[in-house]
């Protein structure tokens, strides 16, 4: 491909300095201010800079030297933090892995990323013949420590994280200094202020936890972590939140939808949120985010986009009147360093086609993978950046006014009868119907093949228990007929993926096994 197919969006230069240096300037100035607030206790960010200091001695103890890998599969709390911090201290570079996972998930990667050390619980079942740790208790000090961190290289790899993969088995990314330090040095900036605090909600696999714990702590804010069993409970999720005075929250759409369904306005009004960030699949502006908004004019809602292989990418402030959301909101503008290129489908319809990322998020590749890297990282002619590689996504998108508008997988593109079918926008749609507090659409196949249009919803408390035919019948209203769904299935709740996106695949299956006992009914319960 040459730059010269491509449009581009150039979010302008930029030179962060590495975040490690802007936690222990925090740590120098203000030691006994709070860093993290978990479950146990409180810490301050010279506990915690002693803590990680503590983890990183014992990684160069074990033989750990820079840019080795670290395996670190620990519960989300302050010990995790203290964790990840000693890694990037030493120099190495660490790979989370969910201790909730699968063993045999677990030693798949840990096999892949071949680590030189391996941080874990004593309940791990991995099998490892490397030096296995633990996580100690905090030392106790009240002193700021003497951090001695290994000397910051753009191209030094900060983490590697897995993402799934087509094989059924996940694929590891990893992300360099330029690229975390460009994402740290714009969420300190962009946000309403540098040193909010902020829910540790994401697990740490997910690369969203970097922006929650890098981007709090290197911008002298406090992390507060989030007990895991209200991931699933809203409304105690939302007494959390204003018991412990959490300013700014990362959350995946589905997730956000259902604080907003459950949100009162009792509840609201003891919130002191004033940033909400949410990511990892398309939004929709439903009519219970717009009103949760609205009782909340100090808290602005902010739309990212990015990969694993690429980190944050782009970021898109909706206005403060929620009255004028649209229901897909684009994804915005590209961040500081970062170069957006489109790739048109049509060269009569140059601003819809599939976006490339190029400069400063760009990752390496994936690990051991060199066909899979070459197939999606490709090399190009000077881009107007003056960018030579970039990252194919497999997002259809357009431009527009408001930056780029995402539209689709470019894999997973519907055409029914030869007409561009765009599930995101029946899901919002079916979110405008009073009814539902949850929505997904997908194509379900059946036993001979064939593939059909369906819909899975979550009723909201006291919802009337049979309300395909008045939604089915609303949906006609407003979508091309070759948009409605054929049927739509109640959940109980929509299934997740461990990151708390809407999991499709999972959506199809439950699809499928709601239809088959009514093989026989009419169109619409099918």
């Amino acid at each position: 491909m040459t730059a010269q197919e491509f449009l581009s969006l150039w979010g302008g230069p930029t030179k962060p300095e590495c975040f490690l240096a802007d936690f222990a300037r925090h740590v120098e100035d203000d030691p006994e201010r709070t860093a993290v607030v978990d479950t146990e206790r409180q810490y301050t960010y010279g506990e915690l800079a002693a803590w990680a200091q503590c983890v990183s001695a014992d990684l160069e103890t074990a033989g750990v030297a820079t840019a080795d890998r670290v395996a670190v599969s620990l519960p989300r709390g302050a010990g995790a933090v203290a964790a990840l911090l000693g890694v990037m201290l030493r120099g190495a570079t660490y790979v989370p892995l969910d201790p909730e996972y699968p063993v045999e998930r677990l030693q798949f990667m840990i096999d892949d990323c071949a680590p030189r050390a391996v941080i874990a619980t004593e309940h791990t079942g991995v099998r490892y013949d490397g030096p296995m740790l633990r996580i100690g208790a905090a030392p106790a000090t009240t002193a700021a420590p003497d951090l001695r961190a290994v000397p910051c290289d753009p191209e030094l790899p900060v983490y590697v994280i897995y993402t799934s993969g087509s094989t059924g088995w996940p694929k590891g990314v990893a992300l360099t200094h330029r690229c975390v330090d460009a994402m740290v040095d714009w969420q300190a900036s962009h946000s309403p202020r540098p040193d909010l605090r902020t829910a540790q909600f994401a697990p740490l696999n997910f690369d969203v936890s970097f922006q929650e714990i890098l981007g709090t702590l290197c911008g002298g804010g406090t992390l507060v972590i989030m007990p895991e069993e209200l991931r699933r409970e809203p409304a105690r999720l939302l007494r959390w939140l204003a018991d412990h005075r959490v300013e700014r929250l990362f959350v995946p759409f589905v997730a956000l939808q259902m604080l907003a369904v459950t949100a009162r306005a009792e509840l609201l009004d003891k919130l002191h949120l004033v940033e909400v960030n949410t990511a990892g699949e398309q939004m929709v502006c439903s009519e219970d985010i717009r009103s949760m908004f609205a009782a909340m004019p100090a808290c602005r809602l902010v739309n990212h986009y990015g990969q694993s292989e690429s980190a944050m990418v782009t970021s898109h402030v909706l206005d403060a009147d929620p009255a004028t959301w649209p229901h897909l909101p684009p994804i915005g503008v590209p961040l500081p360093g970062c170069e957006l290129l489109v790739a048109p489908e049509d060269p009569d319809t140059p601003r819809i086609g599939e976006l490339l990322v190029a400069g400063h998020p760009l990752s390496e590749g994936y690990l051991g993978r060199p066909e899979l890297t070459a197939q999606r990282y490709i090399d190009i002619a000077p881009s107007p950046a003056g960018h030579t590689r970039a990252f194919r996504t497999g997002d259809l998108v357009e431009l527009t006014a408001d930056g780029v508008r995402f539209l689709s997988r470019m894999d997973d593109q519907i055409k029914i009868r030869g007409i561009r079918v765009d599930l995101l926008e029946v899901d919002a749609q079916l979110l405008s119907a009073p009814e539902i507090a949850a929505a997904a659409t997908a194509m379900v196949p059946s036993r001979s093949g064939h593939t059909s249009l369906r819909a899975a919803v979550v009723l909201r408390d006291g919802g009337n228990a049979s309300v395909e035919a008045d939604v089915l019948d609303r949906l006609r209203t407003v979508l091309p007929e070759v948009s409605v769904p054929l049927s739509v299935t109640e959940l109980p709740e929509l299934p997740r993926t461990p990151s708390g996106k809407i999991d499709r695949e999972a959506v199809v299956q439950a699809i499928s096994d709601d239809l088959r006992p009514r093989r026989r009914g009419p169109v619409g319960r099918a």
